[in-house]
């Protein structure tokens, strides 16, 4: 049997086909594109037009890998997060994409979203039986957990994603031109202390060890390291990696300190990301050094695996 996830996030779809045959399943296809559907609306709850179409284009071309793939539409689940959470509005939005493309959306709250990261992260073999601190850092929200291989301790998801985060500290060319300055990321670390309070009481509870961030910007990082390290990319088959926190800010130094030109031309970066991992690792900064750790993990696997691995139980 054939499944499929759509993970709709505020900058990127992202498309997962598997083959379930028994208890394992196949990667037939996986696939992200950037579809920016809270591009110049989110901080003010809305799908703007030229987000829908944006959206449009993507998911038709995923109705037609669908169709190649022969999906049957009842094992399609295509789950809505943050931008679409939050737009006023988002009843347009899902009958639109439903009315072009057949897809139907179904939105997800913050606290599910949470829950499926965990389950992909720990489906990756991220996670072991000491408490770690897992991070997904999406365009609209960011979902922090707390929990080992067993289970989750505590789970939050806050509004404080990539695409946000640059509308209101990297204003006007939204950082394309010059490198962000140092006084907005004192104004970012100052945001960050007022919108992660309750976290930082759920660290001082249990205490993680370590930072397991799940794909996203994580990704860009490990690839930016394979190809300072090794010069090639990393393993496309290996689901979890052990990122040296030293590797960690010789990136930061390189996206911090140079314009979008420049951070493009840095080896691993995409232009998916290069934008939006600038805000990603000045919050990563700020989770390593206000909870002290000292280890970093990353997790390829994030809500897609994670909505496939509870449907298959």
């Amino acid at each position: 049997m054939k499944q499929a996830i759509i993970d709709l996030g505020t900058n990127t779809f992202h498309l997962l086909i598997v083959e379930k045959t028994d208890s394992t399943y196949t990667t037939l296809f996986r696939e992200s594109r950037p579809a920016r559907i809270g591009q110049a609306g989110i901080n003010q709850g809305l799908i703007t037009e030229e987000g829908i179409d944006r959206a449009l284009v993507v998911l038709t071309y995923f109705r037609e890998v669908l169709d190649q793939h022969q999906v049957d539409p009842g094992q399609v689940i295509a789950t809505g997060t943050s931008a679409i959470r939050v737009a006023r509005n988002q009843a347009e939005f899902i009958e639109r994409v439903r009315a072009v493309t057949g897809i139907p959306i179904t939105v997800i709250s913050g606290e599910q979203e949470a829950d499926y990261i965990y389950q992909g992260v720990r489906a990756a073999g991220a996670l072991d039986e000491s408490t770690s601190l897992v991070m997904d850092i999406g365009g609209g929200s960011v979902e922090f957990i707390l929990g080992n291989q067993s289970r989750i301790f505590w789970k939050q998801s806050f509004e404080i994603g990539g695409q946000r985060l640059r509308e209101r500290f990297m204003p006007g060319t939204q950082g394309r031109d010059e490198p962000i300055n140092p006084g907005s990321i004192r104004r970012l670390h100052d945001y960050f202390q007022e919108q992660l309070l309750p976290l930082a009481n759920a660290i001082h509870q249990y205490q993680p060890t370590v930072l397991v961030g799940s794909s996203g910007s994580f990704d860009t990082l490990v690839d930016m390291w394979f190809m300072h390290e090794h010069d090639h990319l990393p393993d496309p088959n290996k689901a979890t990696f052990s990122l040296p926190v030293s590797e960690f800010y010789r990136a930061y130094k390189l996206l911090i300190t140079r314009n979008h030109a420049d951070r493009m031309r840095i080896p691993g970066m995409i232009e998916l990301r290069v934008d939006m991992i600038v805000v990603a690792v000045c919050l990563i900064d700020y989770v390593l050094k206000t909870y002290n750790i000292s280890q970093i993990r990353t997790s390829t696997y994030s809500l897609k695996e994670g909505v496939m691995a509870s449907i298959n139980g």
